[in-house]
């Protein structure tokens, strides 16, 4: 009984005792979905908002999110690391995360916006493992088995340099990489929509949040 009222409580926003609401009662966290039956918290959607917003992840670019976006990428990150986890797929490389982590605290320490004061480092240090396990199993499971035919290449070289408006240095090396990132960016896509169609989400509403 215990248990199940916990879990309510987790899935409604977990409450603790307080002067502000009328009730005696202030909102302690919200969750803002479940992924099969894991539970995204309102505070995790607001991490990944400021830490998109902020570029920490080294490679990156800033992001502005609204909060929806946020959590959509939240629970796409969800999946593949269910997904991980599932296979066992192994963790990151220490040498690589600690780089990594140290690069995204230079980055989020020297962000302008007020959404990293209070970030606590280890917070950071996570969601970095997080990114990193994601790309490591899209890489060794959707992106390992796409194939670009050196036909392809030659055609889309061709109808390239035949337009007068091609692009100075084109390569068929280059023409090959960018075909490979937009196929490698449509089975992640189609991945995605396949875990998603068969996974149990549940949203919480984020209006006024």
């Amino acid at each position: 009984m215990i248990r199940r009222v916990l879990l309510l409580l987790l899935l409604s926003g977990s409450c603790i005792p307080g002067a502000r609401a009328m009730d005696g009662y202030e909102l302690f966290e919200s969750t803002a979905a479940t992924v099969n039956k894991e539970v995204l918290f309102l505070s995790d959607v607001r991490l990944e908002q400021c830490l998109r917003r902020c570029a920490a992840m080294p490679g990156s670019g800033g992001e502005d999110l609204s909060l929806e976006e946020a959590r959509n990428r939240l629970i796409a990150d969800t999946l593949a690391l269910q997904e991980q986890r599932k296979l066992e797929l192994g963790q990151v490389d220490n040498a690589a995360l600690a780089a990594a982590v140290l690069e995204a605290a230079s980055r989020t320490a020297k962000c302008g916006s007020p959404c990293r004061g209070g970030i606590p480092p280890k917070r950071v240090a996570d969601w970095v493992e997080r990114k990193l396990l994601v790309r490591d199993f899209l890489l060794r499971r959707v992106a390992v088995f796409v194939e670009i035919k050196d036909e392809e290449v030659r055609k889309e070289y061709q109808r390239r340099a035949g337009r007068g408006d091609a692009a100075p240095g084109l390569t068929e090396e280059k023409v090959r990489q960018e075909l490979r990132e937009a196929k490698i960016a449509q089975e992640v896509r189609n991945w995605y929509d396949r875990a998603a169609s068969k996974s149990r989400i549940i949203l919480s509403p984020l209006e006024g949040r």
